[in-house]
This record gives structure tokens, C-alpha cells and sequence, in this order.
């Protein structure tokens, strides 16, 4: 098994300078209201369609009502002399800035505006610069309970950055800039994790190889595309990821590529399970069990694979590794989205919106991960390692 040290293989490589996120015009220093409601419209999954280009109207609607009317529109970027007095520093306005870049993760987005909290930070000891980075942190964790990679994301990045020892320094700005180094490292690393998965699952992909996926994880369209770029020969069976369509929107990237690529109905996965070698999922959060919680739709996929001995791949950053342990598909926050069938339903019938399942560590087989290629039953081990 690898650990942390798989990163050696990127060192090589130098990461692009990242733009600094835009700031917001709004001259007013009151935060945007938390979201607070676990039965709203998850933001994790407005942010992620808005990003795909697959949201309907009433879902934006529903979904933008949710959040307190967030925007997608850029504001544009104004100076203290033009507004004519100094800005509040606002940890919500700077995680907006971040994740409207749709290549960056949630969870990233995340870690770069707390890494921002302590560049702007004012505080004049260590005890109020941890009081005030936690602070920060729980209002990004309220901003939207049902995403638990941006809950793990935060938990992670305060659990490591305030390792370091503030007695090790003379002074206050000594200790302070070693957070800030400390900080700027973790975001460097969450940032590079997409491509240490990519390159430590390809000797999991063999030429004539069929791959079946299901919905839009931009972890394993970047191991599809290092493979292809590798000139590997393989096909991929894609699920449609109804109700938003997500398979579509892949098997059009994969045809960009000129990947052979088939599109399945989501009902057709055992039909077509003989033709495929091996399954490859991401995960919105991966639990202490080495399970998994993913896309509607993950579980029934892993136990149709599971009884025809097919393989079950996930792929998942580390800051995804978060401290649950759901016994069942009720026991997590509902993250639910509306759904369009295209006809009048009566009000009479009920229509379950939950966005995401629950995929027990026994029906999975590996673990691609920048901490290297783990089996579930290692999962609990390096989340105890990772919160030490």
C-alpha cells in the first residue's frame, strides 16, 4: 500500500500559478445567511450542475431560493478607494469567488478561502487566529450541510494547519506565517490530488479493456483521459445519471477524446454488466467503514458487479475521507433535488428526491486515492492518521 509519499511522482511537474479568485463589489460587511436547512435543495449538487451546464430553471430557482439567492455572476472587482471605505473580510463571498472555477473541487474551493482567513486575518495572538479560522470554518460547513466533502475539506484543513506548534516560534508573526505556509501546502496538495489518482490507477487499465461509469466525477474523467493520452485502447459504457443527464455530459467528453464510449439507460446496468472488465465510480464522501457515499444509484451498480465478480474502482481526493459511519441508506443528511419526468405528476404520489446512496466497503474492491491505492478495510487506518 502507498502513503502520502505518492506525491513524489508530480514533484517533477510544476503546477500552474492558480488566478486569484474574483472579489466581490457588494459594499455591505453583513454575511450571506448560512444555509441552514438540511430538507432544501442541496447547493453541492446546484454548484455542481450550474458548473456542467445541466440545470433547469425551477431547479436554479429552487436551488438559488435555498441558498439564500447566491448568484453565479461574477461581481467585479473593486477597490477600497472606489468604495470608499475598507472591506470586511467575508469567508463565504471568498469561497464563492473560488468555486465558480468549475475544475476546482468544492472541498478546494473550500481550502482556499481559509487559507485566505489567515492572510487577512487581524489577530494578535494564536488563540484568536484558531477562535477565528474555526469560526470561519463552521460557516462554511453551515453554508451547506448535505456536502460532505466540504465538511471533511474543512475538518482536515484545520486539523492540519494547527499541528504546527506556535511555542516553536519567538514571535506571533513567525507562527503566523507558518500557518499560512502550512495552509498554501495543504491547498497545494488537494490540488494535485486529481492527477497522483489519475497516474496510480493506470496499471489498472489494460488495452481491450470495457469500463462501465456512472455520473460525471471529474476524478475519473481525468484517469479516462490520462489513459487515453497514454494511447491505451479501452471502451466505456456510460449510465445516462438520470435525472440531470450527467452520463451524457461525459460520453461527450470521452467523445472529444475519440474514446469508443456507449450510453446506457440506468436500467440497463445488468443487462450490460457481461461486456464490462471493471466499474469506476468517484464518491461525494468515502466513510469510515470504506464505504462510500455516492450518486443515486452507486449501490445498486456495485451489488449487480459484486455477484458477476466484476471489479468495483473508487476514485476520491483524501479530503473526502470524512468522520461517518452510516449503518444504513436512511442514517446520512438528506441531499435531495427535484426531478423531471417529463409528465404532470398527481400530488397524491410521492417522489423520492434523494441525490445520493450509501455503498457498503464489501461491494467495493479498491480505493484510488492520493494517499496511493487502498483496500476499504484500510480506509478507518488512514482517517485515524489523518485526524491524529
Amino acid at each position: 500500500m502507498w502513503r502520502r509519499s505518492a506525491s513524489f511522482i508530480l514533484d517533477d511537474e510544476r503546477r500552474r500559478t492558480s488566478d486569484s479568485p474574483p472579489m466581490a463589489a457588494d459594499n455591505t460587511t453583513t454575511a450571506r445567511a448560512p444555509f441552514q436547512n438540511p430538507d432544501a435543495i442541496s447547493a453541492y449538487y446546484q454548484t455542481r450542475a450550474a458548473h456542467h451546464g445541466v440545470i433547469t430553471s425551477d431547479w436554479l430557482a429552487q436551488a438559488q431560493a435555498a441558498v439564500g439567492g447566491v448568484s453565479g455572476e461574477e461581481h467585479p472587482d473593486s477597490s477600497a478607494a472606489e468604495l470608499g471605505k475598507e472591506k470586511t473580510f467575508n469567508v463565504i463571498e471568498e469561497f464563492n469567488g473560488w468555486r465558480k472555477q468549475p475544475d476546482l473541487a468544492e472541498a478546494v474551493a473550500a481550502i482556499r478561502a481559509l487559507a485566505a482567513v489567515i492572510r487577512a486575518s487581524e489577530a494578535s495572538t494564536m488563540m484568536e487566529l484558531e477562535i477565528e479560522l474555526k469560526k470561519a470554518s463552521d460557516t462554511l460547513k453551515l453554508w451547506d450541510k448535505t456536502s460532505i466533502s466540504l465538511t471533511a475539506g474543512c475538518d482536515l484543513f484545520i486539523r492540519y494547519v494547527t499541528r504546527t506548534s506556535a511555542l516553536e516560534y519567538e514571535d506571533f508573526n513567525s507562527a503566523k506565517s507558518r500557518l499560512l505556509e502550512r495552509a498554501e501546502k495543504f491547498g497545494e496538495i488537494s490540488c494535485k490530488a486529481r492527477k497522483i489518482i489519475a497516474m496510480l490507477s493506470q496499471d489498472f487499465i489494460f488495452d481491450g479493456c470495457t469500463i462501465l461509469v456512472h455520473g460525471l466525477s471529474r476524478v475519473v474523467l481525468e484517469i479516462l483521459k490520462t489513459a487515453a493520452q497514454n494511447n491505451k485502447l479501452f471502451r466505456v459504457l456510460c449510465t445516462e445519471g438520470r435525472p440531470d443527464g450527467t452520463g451524457v455530459l461525459l460520453s461527450n467528453e470521452l467523445s472529444k477524446l475519440d474514446v469508443p464510449v456507449k450510453l446506457l439507460l440506468d436500467s440497463a446496468v445488468a443487462y450490460s454488466m457481461d461486456e464490462v472488465d471493471m466499474v469506476f465510480v468517484g464518491a461525494d464522501g468515502v466513510v469510515e467503514s470504506g464505504g462510500i457515499i455516492n450518486m443515486m444509484g452507486t449501490y445498486q451498480i456495485a451489488l449487480v458487479a459484486h455477484s458477476m465478480n466484476k471489479p468495483v474502482y473508487v476514485a476520491a481526493e483524501s479530503y473526502k475521507f470524512a468522520r461517518l459511519y452510516p449503518l444504513d441508506q436512511k442514517d446520512m443528511a438528506p441531499a435531495l433535488r427535484p426531478i423531471e419526468f417529463g409528465v404532470k405528476i398527481p400530488a397524491k404520489v410521492e417522489v423520492e428526491m434523494s441525490a445520493r446512496d450509501y455503498t457498503p466497503p464489501q461491494y467495493l474492491t479498491l480505493l484510488f486515492t492520493d494517499l496511493g491505492v487502498l483496500s476499504p478495510s484500510v480506509v478507518s487506518d488512514e482517517l485515524i492518521q489523518l485526524y491524529l
